[in-house]
């Protein structure tokens, strides 16, 4: 049988219900089929537990991976409100998922956990979904200590930008700090892509002092002075809102030694004494350049994005889209909301079911000659699934 997927979703007052009822509206969907795994994705504002009771309710033996987020996404568009619940099914597609609660403190010892994990397993993985807490763990330490053979891909659990909280989902498990994954095996293939749309405009800093997930100076100064002079506001309203977390679209660049694009890497939030917080490591003495994009463009990068996971899905039928993007995207399209779903939609076609969120951080595989998994900002990710030929 080929890979099935359905899609449904609920708006409700009670987290319980809202569940429940986007699980039954998705088992109808998919008919008398039975699901290999199901993918939650729900408003942060709802209360976790009781949203995953109410999917277990219908789904209670169905490995189930989730997280949380500003807003979700689905073939209809962007709804911040409802509850997603996206099934996917097929003969010999299996699933099983694990909960690393220690990633918020380790990191990369989370990540040797999952190495481990699969050295048990007799057929490998052939894909690794993965979704951790944006705000409490370190995604590049997992990551790069993971190796490129994995075919990792994932996000960053988001909520509201001033909110520090975010809740991850593994089976009944759910909560904080974690990273939840789920293993995938099976006759499946993932084709996966990823593109974003900002650009450096000339303007250049050289990062002075950083101290972990915090950049202190650029050029000497408060960051939120520098950027108070290019866009004219006081450097202390930097540190309320809205432009204390709108920061995220005007992200930096960062040159690489592997590459000839820049590393972007986006501020979460201004801080009381001009800092960015970030939620990779930046190092002193780098250079960073500004960057900024336009709706126009991130729509051009969506297109993009599903056109490189078609491409990597070879002869195989796309049935189900996860899309991954990036919170900075919700902001830049607030007048547009949904136009990267439309914008996907027109490359994978109308009959591809989606699925998907807003995240504060993006996973892929490593590119070639990459020595583990990347972790991005900014980013749409695109990621495919369709029926992989007997013959591969």
């Amino acid at each position: 049988m080929s890979i099935l997927a359905a899609v449904g979703q609920a708006h409700a007052t009670d987290p319980r219900e809202a569940g429940m009822r986007a699980a039954n509206l998705a088992l109808n969907d998919l008919g008398n089929v039975v699901p290999s795994l199901g993918i939650v994705i729900a408003p942060y504002r709802l209360d976790a537990q009781l949203v995953i009771n109410g999917v277990t309710s219908l789904l209670s033996n169905v490995p189930l991976i989730g997280f949380s987020t500003f807003a979700g996404l689905t073939h209809d568009g962007q709804t911040q409100q409802a509850v997603i619940v996206a099934l996917l099914a097929g003969d010999e597609l299996q699933a099983e998922t694990h909960w690393f609660s220690g990633y918020s403190q380790a990191s990369g010892e989370a990540a040797l956990r999952l190495k481990q994990l699969l050295g048990y397993e007799q057929k490998p993985a052939q894909g690794i979904l993965a979704f951790g807490d944006g705000l409490n763990g370190n995604a590049e330490e997992f990551c790069s200590a993971l190796s490129a053979a994995l075919p990792l891909v994932g996000g960053l659990a988001s909520a509201d930008p001033q909110s520090h909280q975010s809740y991850q989902i593994a089976g009944a498990q759910t909560g904080s700090g974690a990273m939840a994954t789920a293993f995938l095996r099976g006759n499946f293939k993932m084709g996966i892509g990823a593109s974003h749309g900002w650009e450096p405009i000339g303007a250049h800093f050289r990062v002075t002092r950083s101290r972990g997930f915090w950049l202190r100076t650029l050029d000497g100064k408060p960051a939120s002075e520098t950027y108070a002079q290019l866009f004219g506001h006081p450097a202390r309203e930097w540190a309320f809102p809205p432009l204390n977390y709108t920061t995220r679209i005007y992200p930096l660049g960062f040159e690489q030694s592997n590459s000839s694009e820049l590393l972007v890497r986006s501020p979460l939030r201004i801080e009381a004494d001009g800092s960015f917080r970030m939620n990779a490591n930046i190092r002193d003495g780098s250079d960073g350049y500004l960057m900024m994009s336009s709706p126009n463009s991130c729509e051009q990068s969506a297109r993009t994005a599903a056109a490189n996971a078609l491409a990597a899905l070879g002869e195989a039928k796309p049935e189900f889209a996860l899309v991954l993007v990036d919170l900075s995207w919700a902001m830049l399209l607030q007048a547009n909301p949904g136009a990267e779903i439309r914008a996907i939609r027109e490359v994978l076609g109308q009959n591809v079911k989606v699925a998907g969120g807003y995240t504060i951080g993006q996973m892929i595989p490593a590119g070639q000659d990459q020595s583990h998994p990347q972790f991005l900002n900014q980013h749409i990710v695109v990621t495919v699934f369709g029926t992989a030929d007997q013959s591969e």
